[in-house]
């Protein structure tokens, strides 16, 4: 049950004050940007029975989150979003310990290099040298699962897509939460979905491209921007978005992709929610619902 003394629009409220906080200081420092976006844990609540250790893996600082009981052979390998420039494995740390939980497995939340000091594909190297790590340590590669929400959506696809690229094994699966994937901000529904996003804004969107791309990658690259990506073979993937949040059709349109191409996809568009809805985890029953759906999925395989 959802706590009865959480307003029941946390995730949207917490938008907007951000919203109106940048709007404000529209010179905000990074280091303040990344002070407010750390606050994205605040509507998650704190999942019980999970401990939390920091250790790094194939040379990646990051979390682990541990459940009680769980399978320690099974990895989530976790990015956290903030348009590859802020928030970070702690602020990240809850949502990927409830999931975790829900699965019955580990979690391990990257703390990679953030733009604009590091820019693509630092990100990316990041992901697969931790992915490296893992097996290099003995998990198995058919046993880790890329995960990750908004930008860290975007890298959840992009780790497969360059270890593919190097010939190397595969995760077994990948889960994009409101995956962020279009580097040439040209989604429609940036535009329809405008009025009911409480956070994106095309203006917000291309100063982030800005830090991440600069000006010598090309935005239809495709592992910046896996929209241009050849995912033939591409393990099995959910994708879940809010109907009412600007990259809603970020998640389509890489859904149609993939399914085009063959791969086994699985999509979930919560009506009325905002971006990374389940991040709300413990304080929405929508968010709670939309784990246990994945639980189920995962258990499938």
């Amino acid at each position: 049950m959802a706590a009865t003394n959480i307003p029941q629009d946390i995730l949207k409220d917490l938008y907007a004050e951000w919203d109106s906080l940048m709007a404000e200081n529209p010179a905000m420092s990074m280091r303040m940007l990344r002070s407010l976006f750390d606050e994205w844990h605040q509507p998650t609540s704190e999942p019980e029975n999970v401990t939390y250790k920091e250790d790094a893996v194939g040379g990646v600082s990051g979390i682990w989150c541990l459940p009680a009981g769980a399978d320690h052979s099974r990895v989530l390998l976790y990015t956290h979003g903030g348009g590859f420039a802020v928030s970070s494995a702690s602020s990240h740390r809850k949502l990927a310990g409830h999931v975790a939980k829900a699965l019955g497995v580990t979690a391990f939340v990257l703390d990679y290099r953030r733009a604009p000091e590091h820019p693509h594909p630092a990100q990316v190297e990041d992901g697969v040298a931790a992915f490296e790590g893992l097996v290099a340590s003995g998990v198995s590669p058919d046993r880790i699962t890329t995960i990750g929400d908004s930008a860290g959506g975007n890298l959840a696809i992009a780790i497969p897509l360059a270890l593919k690229e190097k010939g190397g094994p595969l995760p077994e699966s990948v889960i994009a939460f409101s995956p962020w994937l279009d580097m040439e901000n040209l989604g429609q529904t940036l535009s329809t979905n405008n009025d009911t996003d409480a956070l994106i804004t095309p203006e917000l969107l291309e100063g982030m491209i800005a830090g991440v791309l600069g000006e010598s990658v090309d935005p239809k690259t495709p592992l910046a921007n896996p929209l241009y990506a050849d995912v033939t073979g591409f393990p099995r993937i959910y994708i879940n978005a809010g109907s009412v949040e600007s990259l809603v059709d970020n998640a389509t349109r890489f859904a149609d992709q993939a399914t085009q191409a063959g791969v086994d996809v699985t999509l979930s568009i919560a009506e009325n929610q905002q971006h990374v809805f389940p991040i709300a985890a413990g304080h929405s029953d929508v968010a709670d619902e939309e784990i246990v759906r994945i639980s189920k999925w995962y258990a499938s395989a």
